[in-house]
């Protein structure tokens, strides 16, 4: 399975923007569903935007849609989430994960459909 490193993370004023971005170690990645997912301390693990091996198919969590962007670059292997207007509430542990399923859009939400985690990427956001 290919290595994911996330980067992009810190910490910012509430109606700040922040990308994270996840790095595949190789491009076995680009034929499958990749995923955002977060976790605040004590909450369990939770997803955030997911697109499709082709980019062509994203679904997001009802908390942040409209606010963050997920996207893909293939010839680089990475898959990125732009966040805008952040919340507080979208304080944790930021994880890139590849789907084990297959695309099947809210779905792909699910943590228990990831097969391979990053190390994550810490995002603080202060009212």
């Amino acid at each position: 399975q290919a290595q994911l490193v996330e980067s992009g993370g810190g910490s910012v004023q509430a109606g700040g923007s922040l990308t994270l971005s996840c790095a595949a170690s190789d491009d076995t990645v680009n034929g499958k569903s990749m995923a955002w997912f977060r976790q605040a301390p004590g909450k369990e693990r939770e997803g955030v935007a997911a697109i499709s091996a082709k980019g062509s198919l994203t679904s997001y969590a009802s908390s942040v849609k409209g606010r963050f962007t997920i996207s893909r670059d293939h010839a680089e292997n990475t898959v990125s989430l732009q966040m805008n207007s952040l919340k507080p509430e979208d304080t944790g542990m930021y994880y890139c994960g590849t789907d084990a399923v297959g695309w099947s859009g809210a779905g792909s939400l699910r943590p228990g459909q990831v097969v391979n985690w990053g190390q994550g990427t810490q995002v603080t956001v202060s009212s």
